[in-house]
């Protein structure tokens, strides 16, 4: 498994990998947890897709298998700012606008949301070290533009994930069941970890054609 990390700038330089995520998005999100999200027959992508967002993604053998995205707090693309302060705001109909205390807009401080990973890892140990590449490629962006602090909107499980990896990941805010049978709440964590990074990928895939994948 290798870790990318690129904006929409240099995404060329990955070949299909964003839209493979897309795709990947629209298989766990749309047709798995049947969020009403903006999507179409093969790929996921909202307002938060824009110039202004990061990705750190995992591949093996050049396939997509994770991924998720990022941005400061700061961001502000037209009409919209970040996920969970535009929920405060009451502009996301299926995110408590309770969901912070606050709104939260610092420099310092990055949102990640869309976080998933493929079927294909079919056991705990490949899910693990998944995880601890999509999440390491993640502090590594956030660290290296100023942050030092990650949140979240995730589910509960998650936090007790990161912490097996030497995340020091915690809740900030209140729970709620989401209409898709699972618990969410706020978590933040600084931007490092204790335990050593795995290794990053060393080359870049050779660009190709985007392609839509089949969807099972």
């Amino acid at each position: 498994m290798e870790n990318v990390t690129f904006t929409l700038a240099n995404m060329h330089l990955y070949g299909s990998a964003f839209f493979d995520f897309l795709a990947l998005r629209k298989k766990f999100f749309v047709d798995q947890l049947g969020w009403d999200i903006p999507h179409n027959d093969s790929v996921e992508m909202d307002q938060y897709d824009n110039p202004e967002a990061h990705y750190s993604l995992v591949l093996r053998d050049g396939v997509v298998i994770g991924g998720a995205r990022a941005m400061a707090t700061t961001t502000k693309w037209g009409e919209h700012t970040y996920m969970l302060r535009d929920a405060v705001c009451g502009k996301l109909r299926d995110i408590p606008a309770d969901i912070m205390a606050v709104e939260v807009s610092q420099s310092n401080m990055w949102e990640c949301t869309r976080l998933v990973m493929s079927d294909d890892l079919k056991t705990h140990a490949e899910r693990s070290t998944c995880l601890s590449l999509i999440v390491g490629g993640l502090v590594e962006v956030a660290a290296e533009n100023g942050a030092d602090q990650l949140m979240s909107l995730s589910p509960l499980a998650l936090m007790r994930a990161l912490r097996q990896l030497g995340f020091a990941a915690d809740r900030i805010g209140e729970p709620y069941r989401n209409d898709d049978g699972r618990q969410y709440a706020v978590l933040s964590m600084p931007a490092a970890r204790a335990t050593p990074r795995l290794p990053r990928t060393t080359h870049l895939t050779q660009p190709a054609a985007l392609h839509a994948p089949a969807v099972a």
